[in-house]
This record gives C-alpha cells, sequence and structure tokens, in this order.
C-alpha cells in the first residue's frame, strides 16, 4: 500500500513540475503546441459540419418516408463531383411508369408523381403589389400526401379532380404564405404564377429540416396538379420522380419488384446495366456516408501535418528543456532519481503541452462552430462526442511519442557530468 501511495505521489509532484513549467514559458509553450492546435480543431470543426449536416439528411428523409422508394432518370443522392453527361440522354419515366408499378408490383402500396417545374422568365409568385421570388413549384398528383408525409396548416390539398381537369390550385409552403400574407388567411386567395390565375386551397406546416440539403428550401414548396403543371409547361414531364411507398416491412422485397418492372417496361436486357436510379432512405444515408469517409481522410491528412509539426516542435522544445535543466537532473539523480522518475517528468511534462493543445484545438473548433451556426444559420453543426475523445486521445498520444527521445536523453544524462554543466 506504501507502495502505491508514494507512486501516486511521485506522479502528483511530476504532474505539478510539469504544469510549473509551462506556466514558466507560456508564450513558448503555446508556440510550441500551434501545430496540436490546428490539428486537432480542423478535425473537430469538419466532423461537426458533417455530423450535423448527416443529423439533417436523416430527418427530411423522415419527413418524406422511410419506407419510400424514389424513382428517377437520372442518379440521385448526394455524390462528389458532376453528373455523368451520358445520363442525360436517358429516356425520363412516365406516369403510365408508376401505374404499371402498382399493377405489377405486389409489395408496393402506392406511387406518387412528383415534376420539378421549368418555366422560363419569372417564375416568381404574384400576389398584388407583392411578389415572392423563386419558389419551388412542382407538379404532384393527388395521391401525394398520401405517399410523402405532409401536413397541412391551413386549407385542403387538391383532389383528384382538380388534377383531372387541370384546374388552376395551389397548395403553398409556409414560408411563402408568411412572405405574401403576413397574418392574413392565404386559403382562398388568387395569386399569379407564370402568367396565371392561381387559388390557394391550402398552406403547408412549416419544416423544421429544411436546410442546405436540397438547393431550394422546403418550406417555399408550391405545389400544383401535376396535369396542370404539364399544360403550363410541358418540359416538366421530362422531370418527373416516382415516389414509391412499399408496403410496411416489405421495403427489400418492393425495391427488387420496381426494378424488374421497370427493366421490363424500359426493355433492358440481363447484362445491361439500369438506366434509371432507384434510392432509399438507407441508400441516401449510405451514399453520404460513403461521401464523408473521403472528406474525413483529408481532413485527418490535414491535421496530421499540424499534428505532426506540433510533435516535432514538442520534442524540439523538450530536448532545449533537457539542456536548460542539466544541473537539476544531476541534482535530482545525485538524491536518489531513479531514470524511471526522470522519464516520467519529462513524459509528464511532453504530454502535458500537447493535451493542453488538444484543449486549446477543442475550445477553438467549439468557436468556430458556433460561429458558423450563427452566421450560416442553414449549416448544421453539432461536434460529436468520439471527434471530442479522438482529438484529446491523439494529442495525449502525440505527447507520448514525441517525448519520448528527450526523456530518454534526460534520464541518461551522467549524474556527475551533469551536476559539473554550466
Amino acid at each position: 500500500m506504501s507502495r502505491a501511495r508514494n507512486r501516486s505521489f511521485v506522479t502528483a509532484e511530476a504532474l505539478r513540475m510539469a504544469l510549473d513549467n509551462v506556466r514558466a514559458h507560456k508564450l513558448r509553450s503555446f508556440l510550441t503546441v500551434v501545430g496540436v492546435v490546428i490539428g486537432v480543431s480542423v478535425v473537430i470543426v469538419i466532423s461537426s459540419v458533417l455530423t450535423g449536416m448527416r443529423k439533417n439528411i436523416v430527418a427530411q428523409i423522415e419527413e418524406y418516408g422511410t419506407n419510400n422508394i424514389f424513382a428517377f432518370h437520372l442518379s440521385t443522392g448526394p455524390r462528389l463531383g458532376p453528373r455523368d453527361r451520358a445520363e442525360y440522354r436517358r429516356k425520363p419515366l412516365t406516369p403510365e411508369d408508376g401505374q404499371a408499378i402498382v399493377a405489377q408490383a405486389s409489395l408496393v402500396d402506392d406511387v406518387a408523381n412528383q415534376a420539378f417545374m421549368w418555366i422560363p422568365g419569372d417564375n416568381s409568385i404574384h400576389f398584388r403589389a407583392d411578389k415572392f421570388r423563386s419558389p419551388q413549384l412542382m407538379g404532384v398528383s393527388a395521391n401525394y400526401p398520401d405517399v410523402v408525409t405532409v401536413g397541412l396548416r391551413e386549407g385542403r390539398f387538391f383532389t383528384r379532380e382538380d388534377d383531372q381537369g387541370r384546374r388552376n390550385v395551389i397548395v403553398i409552403g409556409s414560408s411563402i404564405a408568411e412572405a405574401l400574407f403576413l397574418n392574413r388567411t392565404a386559403v382562398g386567395a388568387l395569386v399569379e404564377v407564370a402568367g396565371q390565375p392561381f387559388r390557394i386551397v391550402g398552406v403547408l406546416e412549416k419544416k423544421k429540416s429544411a436546410g442546405p440539403m436540397s438547393e431550394d428550401d422546403d418550406n417555399n414548396q408550391a405545389l400544383i396538379p401535376y396535369r396542370t403543371a404539364r399544360k403550363i409547361s410541358p418540359q416538366t414531364s421530362e422531370w418527373l420522380l416516382l415516389i414509391i411507398k412499399a408496403k410496411s416491412g416489405q421495403l427489400k422485397g418492393a425495391l427488387d419488384q420496381v426494378e424488374e418492372v421497370l427493366r421490363r417496361r424500359r426493355k433492358l436486357k440481363a447484362n445491361v446495366d439500369s438506366n434509371f436510379d432507384l434510392s432509399t432512405a438507407d441508400r441516401v444515408i449510405s451514399q453520404f456516408d460513403d461521401i464523408t469517409a473521403g472528406v474525413g481522410l483529408v481532413a485527418i491528412a490535414i491535421s496530421s501535418v499540424g499534428l505532426m509539426v506540433g510533435g516535432i516542435g514538442v520534442m524540439n522544445i523538450m530536448l532545449v528543456s533537457v539542456t536548460e535543466r542539466t544541473q537539476e537532473i544531476g541534482v535530482r539523480k545525485a538524491l536518489g532519481a531513479r531514470r524511471g522518475d526522470i522519464v516520467r517528468q519529462f513524459l509528464f511534462e511532453a504530454v502535458t503541452l500537447t493535451s493542453l493543445g488538444g484543449l486549446l484545438g477543442l475550445l477553438l473548433a467549439s468557436a468556430v462552430s458556433w460561429i458558423l451556426g450563427t452566421l450560416i444559420p442553414d449549416l448544421p453543426t453539432e461536434i460529436p462526442m468520439w471527434a471530442v475523445v479522438a482529438g484529446l486521445a491523439v494529442s495525449v498520444g502525440v505527447g507520448l511519442a514525441f517525448g519520448v527521445w528527450p526523456a530518454k536523453r534526460a534520464a541518461a544524462l551522467d549524474p556527475v557530468e551533469a551536476l559539473r554543466w554550466e
């Protein structure tokens, strides 16, 4: 028991001496660990942004439905770099494809159409003298709320009769309603879209997960009947997304059936790749994770340079410290200090330096993440605990790795020669 107490006392004394040495040379110590500060902060900041973005993507996907399949003629989901231009030669999907899926895929409950509208010129929504610029105009089928999680703040969604009759009715997002109508009721009002009058029949609930995951804010959506959209903008049919609702617990089987139906309708041979894209919540998240893995490797490479520079700085300053404190080492050895005690003291000093650098890096990363979240509200940031633990652990590891040589050099000094050193 006395041996354990003595060991803990020696450890505490070594830690106290290490902190005293840092306090005695504040500026030198800070400049020594700048590389560690930068290395740790880079990893934590990038991790916080990627973690926040992933959380946002998951929230958006949950709003669209985790049991849904998204079929589009172009590749979808997060990706690095531009899309292959050969994809633009693919034939778009059609409403008839959706009808065939419902009829032939037994594990599918329903299919909704969602078409992205392209209106040349001014695509703003006008209400009297006011104008809402760049709404996210989409033509959707009447069963859209049955397939996608859509909540209405007021009014109703348009009906199949509205769609089949190509009526000029519209459901607007909360941001549009707040911008054009303030505290007034939007339902029943006439607005102008693409030079044509539209009657507002409903207002969507505000979506909390709207953010930079898509080009447009989900709360800026303006939904009109699919056939009305094709009447106003015939090019709408070229950008049709089929949202397919699988039966509960049958997503994987439904995915296989949908692929088989579409390949058969597009007359694809067995040895030919599919000329369309099927995506699910799991696939989108997996694609994002693949991208973040690549970004993470870049971040690790960048931080490794900083940590290497910081480690070399720590080793250099510890070697200088050994030279400056040669007589002190000689005195301690003359008084009975063992080689292990000297090694432990200098290792503690190196680890203390780099640990403080890690803490400063964590504080800097927290500040940068907060500033990013304040200046760019749509950029989510959330520092994960694993990044904090990893950053601090790496900073301790750098101190141990680069403090070994100076510690051994100090321990190897001859006490007689050390005492005579001037």
